[in-house]
């Protein structure tokens, strides 16, 4: 079982869970899944009951499911978006014990294939 969710909609999706019956069925999909995927990693700042949350489902998934993250943010920057360094160094704990990290330094895959869609003329032309 594999679970696919941006950064944005897991959030939401964590602060609904406890009123919405939707969300109560995504987060148990995802708390069932053999891989969950995360896309988007660290675009938002978080505040201190969204990270909990987080947290919390890393912590659920730790040893049960593989993780993968998509982030342009290195770990080393996480403390910032979360705000709350013990929090983000127990999240990193859980995510580091058996990771491999795959880091791409090219540009964006959409930014350098946008000559090739729209010729030499730019998207303002």
């Amino acid at each position: 079982k594999v679970s696919f969710i941006s950064m944005g909609e897991l959030v939401h999706t964590l602060k609904t869970e406890e009123f919405t019956r939707k969300s109560q069925i995504r987060m148990k999909r995802i708390r069932d899944s053999n891989l969950v995927i995360i896309d988007d990693l660290m675009y938002m700042a978080m505040d201190t009951r969204e990270a909990n949350l987080f947290f919390h489902l890393i912590n659920d998934l730790y040893d049960k499911a593989s993780i993968i993250l998509t982030s342009n943010k290195s770990p080393s920057e996480w403390g910032e978006i979360i705000g709350e360094p013990g929090i983000t160094t127990a999240i990193l704990d859980r995510l580091i014990h058996r990771v491999e990290v795959i880091q791409f330094d090219d540009s964006s895959y959409r930014m350098k294939h946008r000559s090739s869609i729209f010729g030499e003329k730019s998207v303002q032309n």
